[in-house]
């Protein structure tokens, strides 16, 4: 696609031109097939694609994007191609490399389409940036790295009428269906209980964090266009690629690792919509008696939330949910064997759902088996397979392609199972829980010399307005300060 921006329509337009001057036309028509070879693709049905962040989850990101080379690879941006980045250049040698994602939008006219595969704290950012030249984005779970990103995305889709889709690729699994399916028959009747938990964080997290040293940055890292719309400091070691995580500056915790993967579940077959209020407590460490470190700048290494739901279509009673992490999981239901696992493999990750007739127990829904079992308090059980045989990542990132291809609010769009306008509440309802733990370490310090944690108490939500109504200080976790030049 060379010279000016094509839009959907314009896409639509030309390619159908196109298959109706070859049908009028009286010239001998070589097939396509002898022309370019078996499974050739005319250059006019190719998406032009590019990456934001092309190292780790990026590699498999804009790789399943192609579709096997269906379609056009043509630029790549990273702050770093000396790490795993280095696979995805060799796997696209023609693309064009840029380490500033506003540079390579501003420059590349031609690009249909992004993956952004960055820390969190800069998925909004490159998000805005290109949906406001009217690129469709795909943007790894979670969408953004607080509440309020979350709210202008999805409502930015809408007003650019582009088509997106968040990373969370176990929304695609088909085995999800079953899940739904004893929902929407009521198998376990009305459900009041979610419990939800995990064994992340796998990271350094609930630590000081380490002090920066100019000296250990590596020579290949843009250390300034790494920390994107943070507050600028000196280079940071153990933060690149992946220990970020741990640090509200930067990433979200356990919560924005899994939680979309997790809360998703419930969140999708329940048709759960914003929580009404949060409530938390937080692992403290202790390296003195009597004293636990206080790290507010860092996420705590294990936690306990609660949120409250209105009943919904699928569900008519008010539910309870819960999430751990930490390792820190739920006692094993009576009614599932003692010997047997809750959730996943191991019990490591998983969702139990708890109704009146029974409990409903699923994995963690990304790339492991989602093992779907139902136990009734009458002894039936069913279970779905303990493998899985599907398409790479449930085909999460292929159909967006295919919907960014036939337009926005065409069928393939509207089938699409993380659309921002359903990923951007349930980021919300899944970044509350950060909000709360944050929250939980606001303190003042008395005349007397003590801490008084004035957050340690049930936050209650206003989802329309996205406000904590009961405590204002809490307020401040809604969004972020950004950087100069970097502001959204």
């Amino acid at each position: 696609m060379k010279g000016k921006k094509i839009n959907q329509t314009e896409y639509s337009s030309r390619r159908n031109f196109i298959k109706k001057s070859i049908a009028a036309s009286s010239i001998f028509i070589i097939p396509r097939n002898v022309l370019g070879g078996k499974g050739y693709i005319a250059p006019s049905d190719q998406l032009n694609l590019a990456a934001i962040g092309s190292g780790g989850k990026g590699n498999s990101d804009i790789i399943n994007a192609s579709v096997n080379g269906r379609e056009r690879v043509v630029s790549l941006c990273d702050v770093d191609f000396s790490g795993t980045a280095s696979k995805t250049v060799k796997k696209f040698p023609k693309a064009k490399l840029y380490a500033d994602f506003r540079r390579m939008l501003d420059k590349e006219k031609d690009i249909d389409a992004v993956t952004i595969s960055t820390p969190d704290h800069v998925h909004a950012p490159a998000a805005v940036y290109a949906m406001n030249r009217n690129i469709h984005v795909y943007v790894q779970k979670p969408i953004t790295h607080n509440i309020r990103e979350a709210r202008l995305l999805t409502e930015l889709a809408r007003e650019k009428k582009v088509v997106t889709q968040m990373g969370n690729q176990g929304g695609s699994n088909p085995l999800l269906n079953m899940v739904q399916n004893w929902i929407d028959s009521k198998k376990i009747g009305k459900i009041s209980k979610v419990q939800v938990w995990t064994n992340r964080p796998v990271w350094p997290q609930g630590i000081q964090m380490p002090k920066s040293n100019e000296s250990l940055k590596p020579e290949a890292l843009n250390w300034d266009l790494w920390l994107g719309p943070a507050k600028e400091k000196p280079f940071t070691p153990n933060m690149h690629p992946f220990n970020w995580r741990g640090w509200w500056e930067y990433g979200t915790g356990a919560l924005g690792d899994v939680g979309c993967h997790l809360i998703d579940i419930p969140y999708r077959t329940l048709g759960l919509k914003y929580p009404k209020d949060a409530e938390c407590s937080v692992g403290s460490v202790f390296t003195k008696m009597w004293t636990p470190e206080y790290i507010p700048e860092g996420c705590p290494p294990s936690s306990f939330i609660t949120l409250n739901f209105d009943p919904t279509e699928k569900n008519p009673c008010p539910i309870e949910m819960t999430w751990s992490d930490g390792g820190i999981r739920p006692p094993h239901p009576r009614i599932i064997p003692a010997n047997s696992d809750i959730g996943g493999p191991g019990s490591r990750n998983g969702v139990l759902m708890i109704g009146e007739k029974g409990i409903i127990s699923t994995n963690i829904n990304d790339s492991d088996p989602l093992t779907p079992k139902l136990f009734l308090n009458d002894g039936t059980t069913e279970f779905g397979p303990e493998s899985e045989n599907f398409e790479s990542e449930y085909g999460h990132q292929r159909k967006w392609v295919d919907a960014c291809k036939s337009g926005f609010n065409s069928k393939e769009h509207l089938e699409l199972t993380s659309s921002f306008d359903y990923a951007g509440p349930m980021t919300e309802t899944v970044l509350m829980g950060n909000l709360a733990i944050r929250s939980y370490m606001l303190r003042k310090v008395t005349t007397k010399g003590r801490s008084d944690f004035f957050g340690r108490k049930k936050l209650i939500w206003d989802g329309k307005n996205i406000k904590i109504t009961n405590l204002e200080e809490a307020n401040q976790f809604v969004g972020r300060e950004y950087r100069k030049g970097w502001e959204i």
